[in-house]
């Protein structure tokens, strides 16, 4: 028998275990070629010239790299001590530790480059899928081509060839270390196995449970004012991410094995089938896999906290862009209103328009502003705010000595600490006058231009007004004290005007702005980083998944003589099945729970600086994280049921 012949029987015989690492190395090089393909594609010039698209994507790849070859050396280390029987045989016959070592490279070496051309070209077939994707989550009007890109060929090649020598790095490492002896005893090894709870071990658990619980706690307390400086901020920030992490690991290394055994001597040892496949196995499996869960469990958590955020942000783009400008279309200067009206009257384009002065006061708010940290070191007894009257806003009767807020914004509200009633004080250049603040509403009146740092806008009786009106402070009065409000009749002839605006030759830009143009901007920046996250959160997906399965493979192989007793026993196919069901539910359902529990809580606690709307777009991203990390619990149930019907 020579070699070659070696070789190809090795293959063959191993095919079976190696069939998801291929599809997994197929599926990143076919992802990474993809997306480095977009790097170099011309086509990308549209959506570099607004928010850097090339340079965004340079560095995603470079996570990209990162994530793909954790995964791979990870694989092909769980893959290597399966074989570490085969390595011992071949010893044992005679073969040289070379000589083995020169088997498994080119094993791997065809495996390896073999799978890496059928990835480029399912990458290159599927680049312009994913420009049609990214054009439509940016609005891009342009038509998507497939177009072969020789630089993304060569990054690839490059990244896969630097991978492949790390991988053959660690085999020899490991061929080299090892004794035949211990060749034949590093699977039995491989997994720690504890016959009984001791007293530390519970403590551990109790202490992890403690402090992921803590650690939310502290994230729900982040933008309430307890914590007024930035210095405390950041502590504070340090503080919920070092206890949620590290009682993430002790959650893995003690309160599963915990909490199963006070449910498993609550049975006073009258466990069910299920249970005894279940439960038994992981409480006895999580503590020697903890810190690779914790790992799982972060990055998921992270990946989804991402990419909820940046959905948040997308999907709220309209309604930001309604609290930046309520109207359609703002213009400052009357000579600007008047050239674009006439414009849009040229084009038949029908109009309403609104106007309402805008003066800008001193106002003493350090009786509605809490312990917020924006104004935590400012002077909250002169903050400059927009006042108009209620003459101008239709529909809103102020009595005297009332104010009411509007265009209220979660996050300057949360992070001043500001309180929705109070008493207050508007200054003038000579003159105080008392108000009660009465409430605030969301309801944007005037655009941007006219607010300080995000404030709301004052909405006061017409008396108070006059006496403001009078006594102003021309220090902080702006350039415009009107502010102009167009609306399109027909919404159907808005993008229409939008084209016309921006044609516009404005005597200043500041001021004057497109509610249809602010909508776009937003959700062209975050629909890139949308995009990126998203691409990378389905990557660390499919290889966090991918080593899960791994896993199960593994103990699916180690527990194949108990399923044999079982079945000798009289258990029938179906009644290990449905153990197995059960236990994969808490393989891959604690990991997930726990990390979309991170993701929520990390999300709640900052989403009002991304945009307006939490619930849908964070459901609608845990559910889909979900649904495609569940593919991988399926996966390992039929794996399982081949190896249950080997087994007799």
């Amino acid at each position: 028998m020579n070699i070659n012949y070696l070789i190809y029987r090795n293959l063959k015989k191993n095919i079976k275990n190696y069939y998801l690492y291929v599809f997994a190395l197929i599926f990143s090089v076919a992802l990474y070629f993809a997306f480095v393909t977009l790097q170099f594609d011309p086509a990308m010039d549209e959506v570099e010239g607004s928010v850097k698209g090339g340079a965004a994507i340079k560095a995603a790849s470079v996570l990209l790299v990162v994530i793909v070859s954790v995964f791979l050396l990870y694989a092909n280390n769980i893959f290597i001590k399966r074989r570490s029987k085969e390595i011992g045989l071949f010893q044992l016959i005679g073969l040289t530790k070379g000589k083995i070592f020169k088997i498994l490279s080119l094993e791997n070496l065809m495996l390896y480059f073999g799978s890496m051309l059928i990835g480029i070209f399912a990458g290159f077939s599927f680049s312009r899928l994913l420009l049609m994707i990214l054009y439509k989550i940016l609005g891009v009007d342009e038509v998507a081509s497939l177009r072969f890109s020789p630089e993304a060929l060569i990054q690839s090649v490059i990244v896969f060839a630097v991978i492949y020598a790390f991988i053959m790095i660690m085999n020899w490492t490991f061929i080299k270390r090892q004794s035949i002896l211990s060749l034949f005893r590093v699977v039995a090894t491989a997994q720690e196995r504890v016959k009984k709870l001791s007293l530390l071990e519970i403590v551990i658990g109790l202490l992890g449970i403690g402090l992921i619980i803590y650690g939310y706690y502290v994230s729900t307390e982040l933008f309430s004012g307890k914590y007024g400086t930035m210095n405390e901020m950041s502590i504070a920030m340090m503080l919920i991410l070092g206890s949620v992490i590290f009682g993430t690991y002790l959650f893995y290394k003690g309160s599963v094995s915990t909490i199963f055994n006070m449910i498993r001597k609550s049975k006073d040892g009258y466990l069910s089938l299920n249970e005894v496949l279940s439960l038994s196995s992981i409480m006895f499996r999580m503590k020697s896999n903890a810190l690779l869960l914790t790992i799982i469990t972060t990055v998921s958590a992270l990946a989804i906290g991402l990419l909820s955020l940046s959905y948040i942000s997308y999907y709220s783009a309209e309604k930001s862009a309604e609290q930046s400008v309520p109207n359609d279309f703002s213009v400052l200067q009357p000579a600007d209103k008047e050239l674009f009206t006439k414009a849009l009257a040229e084009q038949n384009i029908a109009y309403t328009e609104i106007q309402r002065e805008v003066l800008q006061v001193n106002a003493d708010l350090s009786g509605v502003i809490g312990a917020g940290i924006e104004y935590g070191d400012r002077d909250t007894a002169n903050v400059p705010i927009a006042v108009v009257s209620e003459e101008s806003v239709p529909g809103k009767d102020i009595a005297p000595g009332e104010t009411l807020f509007t265009g209220d914004n979660d996050a300057i509200t949360i992070f001043m600490g500001l309180k929705g009633k109070g008493q207050i004080t508007l200054k003038g250049s000579s003159r105080s006058i008392p108000q009660k603040l009465i409430g605030m509403n969301k309801d944007t009146i005037v655009s941007w231009y006219f607010s300080n740092n995000g404030l709301p806008t004052a909405i006061v009786d017409k008396d108070t007004y006059r006496q403001l009106a009078g006594d102003l402070n021309p220090k902080i009065q702006k350039k415009s004290s009107v502010y102009v409000g167009i609306d399109i009749t027909d919404p159907a002839r808005l993008k229409q005007a939008d084209e016309i605006f921006r044609k516009m030759n404005f005597s200043g830009d500041i001021g004057n702005l497109s509610q249809l143009d602010l909508s776009n901007s937003q959700k062209s920046n975050m629909g890139l980083m949308m995009f990126i996250v998203g691409f990378l959160g389905l990557t660390f997906l499919i290889t966090s998944g991918c080593i899960l399965y791994f896993k199960q493979m593994d103990e699916s192989e180690e527990e194949k003589s108990n399923y044999t007793i079982l079945r000798k026993l009289g258990f029938t196919q179906g009644n290990l099945l449905r153990g197995i069901q059960f236990k994969q539910v808490f393989n891959f359902g604690i990991p997930l729970v726990i990390g979309l529990v991170h993701s929520y809580f990390a999300v709640k606690s900052g989403w009002f600086f991304f945009g307006t709307e939490l619930w849908t777009p964070m459901v609608m991203v845990m559910l889909l994280y979900t649904a495609l990390y569940s593919i991988f619990g399926l996966l390992s149930v039929l794996y399982y049921k081949g190896v249950i019907k080997e087994s007799l």
